[in-house]
């Protein structure tokens, strides 16, 4: 996609793409060897699955797709760790002839005597598919034989993009647990928290807020989960979706066959904890849970008051670049970063839909870059233009940013700072300006010799 820069300003302002059809690459498949930083189905069904903490995560493929394992998320579990294992069938030339089934056969009877989990997903990549080994047929066999439930993830690196990942993913709960046991029908106020991964312990910063409403958490999709509480996921009376990309298509689905009803929310900056936790209460239609909602957010708010004024008085006037995954935490970002006095110059996605970037457009200031998924490249020309004075996304961004000399800060899957609540945004405004404020970069900027030393 080709960068608009209007020269009639000294600063160089950037045009922002007012039609929605600017946007040619949104969910259209990813071609091996294009510039796309979309990444294959594989790993978007990974990404979705591997924080479930006490299944065993079995990849039927060439041993470098094992890679890809739980740290990808960064998820962290408060009990089982069995999902920081990664296990592989290591295929080799001779099963890709003669077939990989017998041996997938092998290792699924081995790891279900040696852990005993409660299931075990079986992810299929790029050659399980070319050479045709019967995924369902191996895994519906030693399911009948052992007893544990063996999750089958058609997950063919080749088949689509990301997003086909994530569909791949939710298909094997919906399929293989959610309904397959039965949870606590007698507490009438249950909600399932879906997109949220536990990512630095997210989730444990967002659940007090509940339960001061009276509020249970009864699955989250997928942080920190545990096998049982996914298969009574469908007894929940509401679902929250916050990362819309990975878990509406789940929600839809549970809507249809349990119905389940959902809302969007986002569990990131003021504005969104504050009405994901009003929109429960308004959904349960309770006064008393709406008055504990609007004490919690009073409480809250009167805490991280006095922080995010020096944070602001810090930042004002500064200038951020956003570049993520998703679109929900790309919106979030760009209403924090209005709250903290700072202006959003570049926002993009890797995965975002119309709809998504119609409401990235809406929310961001005239003048805002609106992009889809970038290459390296394209990146490096907008920030340079926009002189953006910081960079928030993920760890495929995190080099570019520094050898460009602009301070970088993580928000994707793999950071160690927790995010989300209200906390959650005091540490981010907190980390922002340790990163932008850090006396290096005046020591970077412009000195060839330092760069080259």
């Amino acid at each position: 996609m080709t960068l608009e820069v209007l020269k009639d300003r000294k600063d160089h302002i950037v045009k922002k793409r007012k039609d929605i059809r600017d946007f040619p690459a949104c969910e259209k498949e990813s071609l091996a060897g294009a510039v796309s930083q979309r990444a294959c189905v594989y790993s978007g069904a990974r990404v979705v699955l591997n924080p479930i903490t006490d299944a065993i995560h079995l990849v039927h493929g060439p041993i470098g797709c094992a890679s890809y394992t739980w740290d990808i998320r960064g998820s962290k579990s408060g009990g089982a760790q069995t999902y920081r294992h990664s296990f592989s069938t290591d295929l080799q030339e001779e099963d890709i002839i003669f077939g990989g089934a017998e041996k997938l056969y092998r290792a699924l009877n081995e790891l279900v005597a040696r852990y005993r989990p409660p299931a075990v997903f079986v992810y299929a990549t790029c050659i399980v598919g070319l050479i045709g080994d019967d995924l369902k047929a191996v895994c519906g066999r030693v399911t009948e034989e052992t007893g544990c439930t063996i999750v089958p993830v058609q997950s063919e690196g080749f088949k689509g993009n990301k997003t086909e990942g994530h569909k791949a993913a939710c298909d094997a709960l919906f399929d293989y647990l959610i309904g397959t046991a039965i949870g606590d029908n007698n507490y009438p106020y249950v909600i399932n928290l879906m997109g949220e991964y536990n990512v630095a312990g997210d989730f444990w910063a967002i659940e007090p807020y509940f339960k001061d409403m009276g509020v249970k958490v009864g699955a989250t999709f997928t942080g920190n989960a545990k096998v049982n509480d996914l298969r009574s996921a469908h007894c929940a009376k509401l679902n929250l979706v916050q990362c819309t990309g990975t878990v509406t298509y789940l929600a839809q689905k549970m809507e249809h066959k349990y119905g389940i009803p959902w809302r969007k929310v986002s569990f990131f900056g003021l504005e969104g904890m504050e009405e994901a936790l009003l929109t429960t209460a308004a959904f349960f239609r309770n006064s008393l849970m709406l008055d504990r909602a609007k004490e919690t957010i009073r409480r809250e708010k009167k805490m991280v008051f006095g922080p995010l004024i020096f944070y602001k008085k810090r930042l004002q006037g500064k200038t951020a670049a956003i570049y993520m995954g998703g679109a929900a935490k790309a919106l979030a970002l760009i209403k924090t970063f209005k709250l903290l006095g700072m202006e959003t110059v570049l926002v993009g996605t890797q995965s975002g839909k119309k709809d998504d970037y119609a409401q990235l457009m809406a929310e961001a200031s005239e003048g805002t870059m609106v992009i889809d998924d970038a290459n390296p490249a394209e990146l490096k020309e907008m920030l340079t233009a926009l002189k953006a004075g910081v960079l928030v996304g993920g760890v495929k961004e995190r080099y570019l940013s520094y050898k460009l000399g602009i301070p970088f800060v993580d928000f994707n899957h793999d950071r160690t700072s927790l995010f989300a609540g209200f906390d959650g945004l005091v540490n981010f405004a907190r980390l922002v300006d340790t990163t932008i404020n850090s006396p290096v970069w005046a020591l970077v900027e412009g000195k060839n010799e330092l760069r080259n030393g």
